[in-house]
């Protein structure tokens, strides 16, 4: 994987890719959405209530708490205490059965994200989901269909996009303002580690308090083990993407912002490990290419993770920060990370400049774009449309890592050409019963 011949390859290999495949076009974004009927406020179901679920019925405990679900008793009852008129379930298909509910906002694991969140759309609810938005790419188109179909208010949970803070907007305005020239590579890394792991040979009981079959959801049947949950999911490729799925929507969603990159049109692992078949790697890097979008040039993006930084940081050309995204321009560069650090680099030839003029609103806050686009109709920063162009550009970083070869993307159709070992990774197959 790592060998001067492969790097060639690749080069090769996207230069023609990219000379002869125009920018993705399969994504609309925004779309119509209608509002709820007037009312001052909405009801919304809110499935997983705890961890990131206890965080986002935080963020829409302002409207009416009509409906709770979640899979272990015990997170449901400490929820309960909070909103006791709220209606309890442990399958989410009996809370979207329910016939007053406006909304739901979604925080499970990632391998029942879609099959959720379509049926929520079917039914005619706005929804909020978690990232990565879905567990495949074939998912995420899925999603996009229905939620087209729907005309419902949409948003994913990448909270850094309308944190209150605004340091992504301020970034963006830079880039697209021209502060670092025209941006042909950009550099991405986070730092937070998952690692591939053997499945368990124990088999325990399952606790009475936990409804392991509504877990498991629309994956292949796997006996319950404490090492599932309800964290260490993301260690396993039938549960989860470990780092790049995990943190992919947040960190990429800089550079698709700024840049409009789309979808990429080839992705390669250029280190790391050869695939596990039962999990993600601790360590990686994946190059993903994009194409040139009217006036802006190509852009190649590089992917770190598990500790893994870009030349730069050794270079002692940028700081060492744990997580960031580095756009390169000619002669300049900008560095960013998180809700609040940026910065403009080599600071000398910044000693006069001015930010621009702010140009793209501050948010009013992430939960609260999503209530108000569910009550007057309007769209949201991280909306459906934008979200599964993002996440179906994550998951194909997995995909890259898990064939082990250099994915030249047919976003159109679906595929990556003359790689078929590539389908199962890139389509779902989801148990009898569970089925979009």
């Amino acid at each position: 994987m790592n060998s001067k011949t492969n790097r060639r390859n690749f080069l090769r290999q996207s230069a023609i890719v990219a000379a002869g495949v125009a920018a993705n076009t399969t994504f609309a974004k925004p779309f119509f959405i209608k509002p709820s009927e007037a009312k001052d406020k909405i009801n919304i179901g809110v499935i997983g209530v705890a961890g990131r679920g206890r965080s986002n019925l935080e963020g829409v405990k302002g409207e009416n708490i009509a409906a709770l679900c979640d899979v272990d008793a015990r997170n449901l009852a400490k929820a309960a205490e909070e909103f006791p008129d709220a209606k309890r379930y442990s399958d989410y298909r009996e809370l979207l059965d329910q016939k007053d509910l406006d909304a739901v906002a979604i925080s499970t694991p990632d391998h029942t994200h879609a099959v959720i969140t379509v049926a929520a759309l079917e039914k005619g609810k706005h929804v909020y989901c978690e990232k990565p938005l879905t567990h495949t790419v074939s998912e995420a188109r899925a999603v996009l269909k229905a939620a087209r179909k729907a005309e419902v208010a949409t948003q994913m949970g990448n909270q850094i996009h309308s944190h209150p803070s605004g340091n992504y907007r301020r970034v963006v305005e830079e880039v697209q303002s021209g502060a670092v020239g025209a941006i042909q590579e950009v550099h991405v890394w986070a730092s937070a580690v998952y690692e591939a792991k053997p499945y368990p040979v124990d088999v325990p009981p399952v606790p009475d308090y936990l409804d392991y079959e509504s877990w498991l959801g629309p994956v292949e049947y796997r006996p319950y083990h404490p090492d599932y949950i309800p964290f260490k999911w993301r260690n396993w490729w039938q549960f989860g993407g470990g780092t790049m799925a995990d943190f992919g929507c947040h960190n990429m969603d800089l550079p698709h912002w700024a840049l409009d990159l789309g979808t990429p049109i080839a992705i390669q692992q250029v280190d790391g490990p050869a695939p596990d078949p039962q999990g993600p790697p601790k360590q990686m890097v994946v190059q993903f290419d994009y194409a040139a979008r009217g006036d802006l040039p190509p852009v190649r993006l590089t992917w770190y993770q598990g500790g893994l930084r870009p030349p730069y940081i050794e270079e002692g050309l940028v700081p060492d920060w744990k997580s960031g995204v580095l756009f390169v321009g000619e002669d300049k560069r900008m560095l960013a990370a998180n809700y609040t650090q940026r910065v403009l680099l080599p600071e000398y030839k910044y000693t006069n400049h001015k930010a621009p003029k702010p140009f793209i609103p501050d948010s009013i806050g992430h939960h609260a774009e999503w209530i108000q686009a569910c009550k007057t109709g309007g769209s949201t920063g991280s909306n459906f449309g934008y979200a599964c162009e993002l996440t179906e550009s994550i998951l194909l970083g997995n995909v890259a890592h898990r064939t082990g070869k250099l994915i030249e993307w047919d976003s159109k159709r679906l595929r990556a050409i003359g790689c078929p070992e590539a389908d199962p990774f890139i389509h779902h197959h989801h148990r009898k019963g569970w089925s979009l």
